[in-house]
């Protein structure tokens, strides 16, 4: 006999599947993602040991210690942002996130630029993670010297193995990504208490540490336009990104009309929260501020110097674990973005790219092409032009964010609220108005310093690419781009 909930599910997931039949899709991927997985994808992508690993040292760097507290700033402002994508999350669930959210609201041509911009910044982001968890985790931890064509190689590897397992199943996916997000919560939890500990009881540390500009006290430049107060703000604004991944495989999730707002949500503020405490518990733990700011890998060297080369060894093999989970979800975020558009006939090579393996129900050649460009990137790029690529990939979510909340803000009264779901209600314009705000500091912060014009060269070309395509699809095949496949079931709502 089954309960209220599980009819209460069963009935959320009818209607999400007539959501796709109504938005002229057959359901091909399979629903098998719970609350917790959904979560879990989400959370993976912010990853948010991973981020601070790679940025603490550039903080340090930068705006020193104290900069820390620009974490705080960020995470309210990207919390803002997620709480305008889970509104439309909670009435759209749909693969494709933003570019179906302003295909079917606004107007295809728009959804296709959205789209287009995603897949750029997914498909670079999986390799700058990998090539990071070879060359920071994996090489470390086996012992090997510094070397960046045994970090390619390497890279290449796990990208292959990756790719395979999102193939393979889409409930192994939440299978693994729900482990690295629960080994990566321990992880933090234990170090916080543990560094808190330590420093309590022996005074291995200062609290000083929280207000100290460290090696950045002599900078002249530190509270100007490019200076290193705002070069601090990078390490939240980097971290605290991909929450919107869970709405990328919607059509995966089970009750995704409610698990995925939730999921949005949930992942920038329990991110925002545990980021803030971990940041402060190793920025007291720092015995020696200038030789920690200069070691290359700060996080490592704190654990080092209070517990020990073998707790450094744990750590670094959690982390890499985090890591491997969250290249996984940012792959099949990915490989769905490229789906959503190729079965609208929106993207290169749709007839194959649009193709689901009906025994995995995974779309199989749209993986394939993330590994390919993954490996394109390693074999091609020398490693100064792929350093670039990756800042320049920076840019792109908080592009996406801004155009998604003016989006928004234009087509909010096309959304209907659904009884019992994720909703703003009157605070959904204040809120989305300071996101946008928000949004407007980013991208200023992103794009002000000296380094950042070859970056953002990267992705004017990016654009420019896509431009080309899109004049392709005009010229060629005109009809792609004027109507959405199905009813316009947001018409309909608008008129009533």
């Amino acid at each position: 006999m089954k309960t209220g909930t599980e009819n209460m599910a069963n009935d959320t997931l009818d209607d999400a599947d007539s959501e796709c039949l109504d938005c002229g899709y057959q359901p091909e991927l399979k629903r098998t993602l719970g609350s917790f997985q959904v979560f879990a994808v989400s959370f993976a992508f912010i990853s948010v040991a991973v981020g601070i690993f790679a940025t603490y040292d550039e903080l340090l760097g930068t705006a020193g210690p104290v900069g820390i507290w620009l974490w705080i700033l960020a995470a309210v402002g990207q919390a803002l942002v997620a709480l305008v994508v889970a509104q439309f999350a909670a009435r759209i669930a749909l693969s494709g996130s933003s570019y179906q959210w302003a295909s079917r609201l606004a107007n295809p041509k728009i959804g296709w630029l959205f789209g287009w911009l995603t897949f750029w910044y997914l498909a670079i982001a999986v390799v700058a993670l990998d090539n990071a968890l070879a060359s920071q985790a994996l090489m470390p931890l086996m012992g090997m010297a510094e070397n960046e064509d045994t970090a390619r190689f390497i890279t290449v590897a796990v990208l292959i193995l990756q790719a395979v397992l999102v193939i393979a199943s889409t409930r192994l996916l939440g299978l693994i990504t729900s482990s690295a997000v629960g080994i990566e919560l321990a992880i933090v939890v234990v170090l916080v208490i543990a560094l808190a500990a330590v420093v309590a009881f022996t005074g291995s540390g200062s609290l000083d540490n929280l207000t100290s500009r460290g090696i950045a006290a002599g900078d002249p430049n530190y509270f100007g336009i490019g200076g290193g107060l705002m070069a601090g703000m990078i390490m939240g604004l980097t971290t605290l990104v991909g929450f919107d991944s869970a709405a990328n495989l919607a059509e995966e999730a089970k009750d995704p009309f409610r698990s995925v707002p939730r999921a949005i949500v949930a992942s920038v503020v329990s991110a925002g929260v545990l980021g803030l405490l971990f940041l402060i518990a190793l920025t007291v733990a720092i015995k020696d501020i200038p030789a920690v700011s200069a070691s290359g890998s700060p996080v490592a060297a704190i654990i080092r110097s209070q517990f020990g080369p073998v707790v450094e060894r744990i750590l670094l093999a959690g982390l890499a674990f985090a890591m491997f989970g969250a290249g996984m979800v940012i792959m099949a975020a990915c490989s769905r973005q490229v789906f959503a558009m190729a079965r609208d006939e929106r993207f290169p090579a749709h007839t194959w790219m649009r193709k689901v393996n009906p025994r995995t129900q995974t779309p199989v050649f749209a993986t394939i092409l993330i590994l390919a460009v993954g490996v394109v990137l390693m074999v091609a790029l020398p490693g100064e032009a792929l350093l670039q690529l990756i800042i320049g990939s920076t840019i792109l979510p908080a592009l996406i964010y801004g155009a998604i909340v003016i989006l928004y803000l234009v087509v909010r009264k096309r959304l209907d609220h659904r009884p019992g779901g994720f909703s703003l209600g009157r605070f959904e314009v204040p809120v989305a108005i300071a996101a946008l705000l928000w949004e407007a500091i980013v991208l200023f912060v992103l794009v002000t310093p000296g380094d950042a014009t070859v970056p953002s060269l990267i992705v004017a070309g990016l654009i420019l690419a896509g431009g080309i395509y899109f004049a392709y699809l005009r010229l060629r095949h005109p009809q792609v781009l004027d109507t959405e496949p199905g009813e316009d079931i947001f018409a309909q709502q608008e008129t009533a």
